[in-house]
């Protein structure tokens, strides 16, 4: 095989690849003898049919098959050898070919620039721990107390309130007339939630045990079946039972109840939770602080192929219109995206970074864990889209370099408080129009339950 670089323009380059016709011959004489073994005709033994018949019947697929394997194989191998990192696919141009002729053909490509990474020992970064008091730990399990659906029966006389469980059966019309989905049993809403339909539960307020309550209410937009949709709809409602909420005890019990061994395992696992919590969203910040950084490195050559697929990606779901209007914009959005992703992927070829089965297979269960109720429909979401698995595999692998950077780099180590925690991200969160207090997530006992689940 002779490879030659006939023009080389920039990031553009063109190779003229000759592969000797005797080469293409042998591939389609083994060719023949591999499918000499397979192929039954009737008149002749198994394996002994002769390859003129073969040429007749197979003769122009088994060309066709060698060649594409030879272009695919020769390449390959030709960018390999003039070490050429290609971006995008590359263009091959067929310029002469034939069983009795050598195979030539043109290579048009765009190569990566030469990344320079020397500057990234220049990053600054924080890297943080949390410290959790014992009073971050008891505030965060009276809010889970809280949340807690824990209620008593009221007196048959006592009426609801806000807060209180009301258990009922209903009948609902439109229009005077019964509808699908009109009927319900045992149905509980806790009062003042608006969770059943808007402005349902405000006129279950003062009801009773035993009594007839009848409830006006407009079906909400997106009601499951269109044709009620934003349809008046009169519920009558028969009332089975009014409960009242009971303050939960935080004990041994309580703790056993939402899944921990008790009280102390409890407070453990709070603690850890809290303290992941946030470390998660600060990792998440100083790796946005250091890719800020990547973006102000020296400029560097992108390959235009390159920029317009990630502009197409940018501008998935956007109007012509709008695309023309913010054309500019997207693409020097487009070269930085694509800028710091050419660095990133640099160092850690470098430093020999790969990403084991393992650790996809780690990242697929953390997926399934985070939706226990569909983790077999997760689990063969990713089995059956791999492109699904190899987005997280990029992802850990992002991950791992900006762990790399941030142990190489001048990384300083700072110790926290939640409180501290909290004002760091909330300054984070004024600067890009987004104001998130961690402060007020809730708990869900689910995710106790997996904690406790790995020990």
């Amino acid at each position: 095989m002779k490879v030659t670089v006939n023009s080389k323009k920039g990031l553009k380059v063109v190779l003229e690849v000759i592969v000797e016709k005797q080469l293409i011959k042998n591939k389609i004489t083994e060719k023949f003898e591999e499918l000499k073994q397979k192929v039954n005709l009737k008149g002749f033994r198994p394996g002994k049919v002769p390859v003129e018949i073969l040429k007749k019947q197979f003769g122009k697929a088994v060309y066709g098959e060698v060649l594409e394997k030879t272009l695919r194989e020769t390449s390959t191998k030709a960018l390999e050898d003039k070490k050429i990192k290609v971006a995008g696919q590359p263009n091959i141009n067929l310029k002469s070919h034939g069983e009795d002729k050598d195979l030539k053909y043109i290579i048009d490509i765009e190569q990566l620039p030469e990344i320079k990474t020397k500057e990234i020992d220049k990053i600054k970064s924080i890297d943080y721990e949390i410290s959790v008091s014992d009073k971050d730990v008891d505030k965060r399990i009276k809010e889970i107390a809280k949340n807690q659906n824990n209620f008593i029966d009221k007196k048959d006389d006592a009426p609801a309130v806000e807060n209180d469980l009301v258990v009922f059966d209903y009948k609902a019309t439109i229009d005077d007339k019964d509808f699908r989905g009109g009927e319900g049993k045992n149905t509980q809403i806790i009062l003042g939630k608006d969770l059943f339909i808007k402005d349902f539960d405000k006129q279950l307020i003062g009801v009773k045990k035993n009594q007839n309550k009848l409830v006006n209410v407009v079906l909400p937009d997106n009601y499951p079946d269109k044709e009620y949709s934003n349809k008046k709809a009169k519920f009558n409602c028969k009332i089975i039972n009014v409960k009242e909420p009971q303050k939960v005890k935080i004990n041994d019990e309580f703790a056993k109840n939402i899944g921990t061994k008790d009280f102390n395992d409890l407070k453990s696992v709070v603690s850890k939770q809290i303290r992941d919590q946030y470390k998660n969203t600060l990792d998440s910040i100083t790796k946005k602080e250091i890719l800020d950084q990547l973006t102000k490195f020296k400029e560097i050559s992108i390959p235009n192929n390159l920029v317009q697929q990630e502009m197409e990606l940018m501008t998935q779901g956007i109007s012509k219109d709008d695309k023309e209007k913010n054309k500019k914009e997207t693409e020097k959005k487009a070269r930085q995206r694509i800028k710091v992703g050419l660095i990133l992927n640099e160092y850690g070829e470098q430093n020999n970074l790969k990403v084991t089965e393992q650790e996809l297979k780690n990242e697929i269960q953390k997926q399934i864990q985070m939706m226990p109720n569909q983790s077999r429909q997760v689990a063969e979401y990713y089995q059956k889209n791999p492109s699904a698995a190899s987005s997280l595999r990029g992802g850990i692998y992002e991950d791992k370099i900006i762990n790399l950077i941030k142990k190489k780099s001048s990384s300083v180590k700072k110790n926290i408080s939640v409180e501290e925690a909290e004002k760091i991200i909330i300054n984070q969160s004024k600067q890009t129009n987004k104001i998130v207090s961690l402060k007020n997530q809730k708990t869900p006992v689910k995710k106790i339950k997996k904690k406790v689940s790995k020990k």
